[in-house]
């Protein structure tokens, strides 16, 4: 099976992108802390996997490229989406777990609500794992947490004083698409593997996915799965959010993104990325020669980098001599691309589409 496996970073240089809520015990009622790894070395700021993956949905969503997001229905305490990968994009690439209720108010109370007029009915509890996965993003550095301080003062009387906690950091993430799983569905009785119940596999069969029989999976067509991932990517190209956006104004669009399809889910670019003595990001040519020497076999297209100009540029430059006739890189300068992080997508993209055995 092959997946596309990539590497990006976050420039943050006055962020609260993730937060806690309300820190107790602080100076004032209402300060607000941010998500952080605590360790001897110091502060690790991070996003969690579920912000970024919310992020990316809601950048699909509001995008041109014709997502189709599942409804999401609620119950009491428990919320779940349709659970149908067919008719829905997200369902399809980022999974799900449907298991509402079996009592009989709780029927009721589906019966009763119009907002569930094309509810797929649902008899079993079905579960989808993600073939989309994305890590923690967690800051290359320990950093000192900043306490800004502010005040709301445009009324009479004394000012309401409020607090929050924001970062200077780099944040590095990996994802992972299972290019195989996006758009095929399984109906194995095991958990995470019955994507599909009686009434979505009748839907299979009428809308004519192919039956993958031997697997016990029903497919969609390779262009419908290809247009999937495509919007997937572009998204992430596009991608907008992130907490405080009012105060810091955080560019999330990542300024470094490295891309390749390799053969089987292990991520050959999770160590490539370090930092200097002064905890600025580095690409480690070295390991990146590695990986890619020892992979080989493994890498079934070119490795696409994504680099903004303006963005760590003596590194770049250094990649790129790298790269040249003598350099450590050299013997790999066919495989390598450098371009702009949406270009890099866009010849993923281009690469995906040319390359449909790929998701056999």
């Amino acid at each position: 099976m092959s997946f596309l496996n990539g590497v990006f970073l976050l420039d943050a240089p006055a962020s609260a992108l993730n937060n806690i809520g309300k820190i107790e015990g602080a100076s004032t009622d209402n300060t607000v802390g941010v998500k952080s790894i605590s360790t001897r070395e110091g502060s690790y700021p991070y996003v969690s996997a579920q912000a970024f993956r919310y992020w990316l949905r809601t950048t699909l969503e509001n995008g041109p490229w014709g997502w189709q997001a599942a409804p999401i229905f609620r119950e009491n305490k428990i919320a779940y989406t349709d659970g149908n990968p067919i008719r829905y994009w997200d369902d399809d690439l980022f999974g799900y777990m449907r298991a509402q209720s079996k009592k009989a108010s709780a029927a009721e109370s589906r019966k009763a609500d119009a907002g569930r007029s094309e509810e797929t009915l649902t008899a079993d509890t079905i579960t989808r794992v993600s073939p989309f996965r994305v890590s923690t993003l967690v800051s290359i550095a320990p950093v000192r947490l900043v306490e800004d301080f502010g005040v709301m003062s445009r009324h009479e009387g004394d000012p309401v004083p409020h607090e929050h906690q924001f970062y200077r950091a780099t944040l590095k993430g990996l994802l992972s698409l299972d290019l195989h799983a996006a758009g095929t569905f399984s109906y194995r009785k095991k958990t995470g593997y019955l994507n599909l119940d009686e009434e979505r596999k009748k839907e299979a069969q009428q809308k004519g996915l192919e039956h993958l029989e031997e697997q016990k999976s029903y497919r969609l067509s390779t262009q419908q799965r290809l247009e999937r991932i495509s919007a997937l990517l572009q998204g992430l190209a596009q991608l907008e959010g992130g907490a405080k956006l009012a105060l810091h104004y955080t560019d999330v669009n990542p300024p470094l993104l490295i891309l390749a399809v390799t053969r089987g889910g292990n991520h050959i670019f999770a160590r490539i990325i370090g930092r200097d003595k002064l905890d600025r990001p580095t690409l480690q040519i070295n390991a990146l020669a590695e990986a890619m020497d020892v992979f080989a076999d493994d890498l079934l297209s070119p490795i696409w980098i994504g680099w903004a100009q303006g963005y760590l540029d003596e590194q770049r430059a250094l990649l790129e001599t790298e790269l040249n006739e003598g350099g450590s890189l050299f013997a790999h300068h066919e495989h390598i691309q450098i371009a702009h992080p949406r270009q890099a997508i866009q010849a993923a993209i281009s690469a995906l589409n040319q390359h449909p055995e790929w998701l056999a």
